[in-house]
């Protein structure tokens, strides 16, 4: 079966209408022929190495443990008392009422000078009484703690009316002037493009899309002649999206393609954060992204606006610049972003779609056909335990599958499969006609095992045609075509940088929804484990997977890092998972989020999966003296007299104990609006503890 590869994207928007740029433009792109300031600026901002999640752009890095800080009021009470007790010292030496004795080592070292009054000896005078006051003014700066309070009140302030970063002298140490086209020899091309992004000619997708093609040349896939010519040729545009796009008609979350990350808030400033986290930005980029992430909330609580939409306009724009290939799945309309900002739409159940969806995924392999439909239709109803599968639909799909492929060179469609499977003599018979006197006798053997099995207790047949019936519906009827007549999205495309979203048509048809979603899934998992080009990481984005986890998607999710690729998945409450396949969905995904509002049972899987630490716990215990003299007695009379309270002493005990890092209770019950709990793990394997973060900031 043919399908759009979308190897040639141009012109091929769900809905063509005019594009508007009257939109809050992203930074820093920059209209033609203004001032590159802005961009400039932005490239050469420092982005230090930091640990996995840290927003990179701009970052001031942190201590990893919190320094002893002394409480605000004493510092500057005590800063203030160290002057006055200087400057109280200094009066009375220089008045005199303390003696003359620290003025007898300049009295010793001028005693031979013959003009008491002279001119040497009373520069040498203010000299020594200067050096005297430093002394005084350094020792008490230091008993005051002056150096803490310039840096804790007054640096900071400094520091913001400076620049983030001088702009580098050589051209060496300038991203600007691309030194490594000019280390290969390609000072023209690295000219042409300096040029441009100094004129204002250059976005931060067009920085992004040029490097990722430089890398292609470093790495032997292009011929730097046919580089360095089409740079000279167009400059900042060079080397564009298949689409002839250069960025997204709009943006709704700061973006930086240097780092390539997302920033989704920021780090809250709480002591169960680890101290070097903490007021940080939170950045998501494909190195974390690669071990999936699934976020866990309930209605209202953020995930689309606050996590779907931001990751999924990030991977739009890693597609853009030649990096990614993203395919995103929600509901329609539930805020996805424009559909010009994406190179394929389908809208399944919507006639005016442009796109339909392959439901074999563009094989031309019968028996993976097979395993991929199995899995979407009938893969929830698959024992819930990890080591299940559903090999037996698997099997009776491939014995339809093979001989309609044999005859007609094509999969059957949705009222072809739905005939097969409900054994009709008619579709059957036509089959096995055609197959008789071809020769091949294997497909006519798999055509009599399935007529035998037709009927007989434990055949599926049955039940995976209830599941084909929901989706032989009038609604869907221009949907779903084998016969060439539409045009077909397969996700073969994932070799190619393309960017699709998929429309599900929840309203009415829910469980043919949550069909689709396992079908994409499934079919997705499938085809990024045989692409040929890796170095293009792969997500599919999937706003509400309820419905969705099955044995073999967790086993498909589990697969995805080594090729690269990554899902985002949504849920409303880990009920909609079975619950043998709790912890396995958990494990396999290295990024895990609890929103605000998570029940205290979805709060106690997040809990045992995030374990526990080692952490200090003080204990304080009051233990009241009893005087023995009669002397103690009454001042302890006293005492209680003008406290209240009878004199004790304080004990404080400092123990090592385990505990949870979050506890379901807190994550149910402590988690503030508008905040998340997030764990996350990279592709290198590096980890990053649970962490409270703010998703509006």
């Amino acid at each position: 079966m043919d399908s759009d590869g979308t190897q040639d994207a141009r012109g091929t928007h769900a809905t063509p209408v005019p594009r508007s740029r009257s939109a809050v433009p992203p930074m820093p792109s920059l209209p033609p022929g203004v001032d590159g300031s802005a961009f400039l600026t932005w490239l050469r901002a420092p982005r230090p190495d930091a640990a996995p999640g840290v927003w990179r752009f701009g970052h001031v890095p942190r201590p990893d443990e919190e320094p002893e800080e002394i409480p605000t009021l004493q510092l500057l009470s005590g800063a203030l008392i160290a002057f006055l007790v200087g400057w109280l010292i200094w009066s009375l030496l220089y008045n005199g009422y303390l003696g003359g004795w620290w003025l007898l080592p300049l009295t010793a070292m001028t005693a031979s000078w013959t003009e008491p009054h002279s001119y040497a000896r009373v520069v040498f005078g203010n000299a020594w009484t200067a050096i005297v006051a430093l002394g005084i003014l350094v020792s008490v700066g230091r008993l005051g703690r002056w150096g803490e309070v310039w840096r804790r009140f007054v640096a900071p302030h400094l520091r913001r009316r400076e620049p983030q970063q001088a702009p580098p002298t050589t051209p060496e140490q300038d991203p600007a002037s691309w030194p490594a086209l000019r280390a290969a020899g390609a000072s023209d091309a690295a000219e042409r493009l300096a040029a441009d992004a100094r004129s204002g000619q250059m976005r931060d997708v067009d920085y992004a899309r040029i490097a990722r093609a430089w890398q292609g040349v470093r790495s032997g896939r292009h011929d730097l002649a046919t580089f360095s010519g089409a740079v000279l040729r167009d400059g900042a545009a060079a080397c564009l999206h298949p689409s002839g796009e250069r960025d997204l008609p709009a943006r709704v979350a700061r973006h930086d393609l240097v780092s390539g990350q997302v920033r989704l808030g920021t780090t809250a400033d709480d002591p169960r954060n680890p101290y070097a986290y903490r007021g940080t930005g939170l950045g998501l980029g494909p190195d974390l992204l690669g071990t999936s992430l699934l976020a866990v909330g309930p209605a209202g609580s953020g995930k689309t606006g606050t996590v779907v939409r931001p990751l999924a306009e990030s991977l739009c724009l890693h597609a853009l610049a030649g990096r990614a290939a993203v395919v995103v799945v929600g509901a329609a309309g539930a805020g996805l972003g424009p559909a010009d900002a994406y190179d394929v739409v389908v809208r399944i159940g919507d006639p005016d779609s442009v796109y339909d969806l392959d439901l074999y995924g563009g094989t031309s392999d019968p028996d993976e056909a097979a395993a991929v439909l199995a899995e979407a239709l009938v893969g929830d109803l698959a024992d819930p335990h990890p080591g299940s599968d559903s090999r037996r639909s698997t099997t009776v799909l491939a014995q339809l599958l093979g001989p309609f492929r044999a005859v007609h060179d094509r999969f059957p469609s949705v009222p072809e499969l739905r005939q097969l499977l409900d054994g009709s003599p008619g579709a059957l018979g036509a089959l096995r006609t055609a197959l008789e006197g071809s020769g091949q006798e294997s497909l006519l053997r798999e055509l009599d095992a399935r007529e035998r099995q037709l009927g007989h207790p434990g055949d599926v047949s049955g039940v995976l045609a209830d599941r084909v019936a929901l989706l032989d519906r009038p609604a869907f009827a221009g949907f779903f075509d084998t016969s060439g007549q539409s045009r077909p999205f397969s996700l073969k495309a994932l070799d190619h940088p393309v960017r699709v979203r998929i429309d599900l048509p929840a309203r009415g048809h829910a469980e043919a929804s949550r069909m689709l979603a396992r079908l994409v899934l499934a079919q997705f998992t499938a085809s990024v484990a045989v692409r040929e080009d890796r170095s293009l990481f792969a997500c599919l984005v999937l706003d509400d997977a309820t419905g969705v986890v099955t044995p073999e998607a967790v086993r498909g999710i589990q697969r995805l890092r080594s090729g690269n690729a990554g899902a985002v998945l949504t849920l409303r409450t880990l009920d909609d998972v079975p619950r043998p396949l709790r912890g396995p969905l958990l494990g396999a995904t290295g990024c895990r989020m609890a929103l605000a509002g998570v029940t205290p049972w979805d709060g106690q899987d997040f809990a045992e999966v995030w374990g526990k630490e080692w952490t200090e716990a003080r204990d304080v215990t009051d233990r009241q003296i009893i005087a023995e003299t009669p002397a103690g007695k009454a001042v302890h009379a006293l005492r209680r007299v003008i406290t209240g309270k009878a004199p004790t002493a304080r004990a404080v005990t400092v123990r090592q104990v385990e505990r949870e890092r979050w506890s379901a209770s807190e994550l149910a019950h402590g988690v503030p609006p508008g905040h998340a709990v997030l764990s996350l793990t990279s592709v290198q394997g590096e980890h990053a503890p649970p962490l409270l973060v703010d998703l509006r900031g």
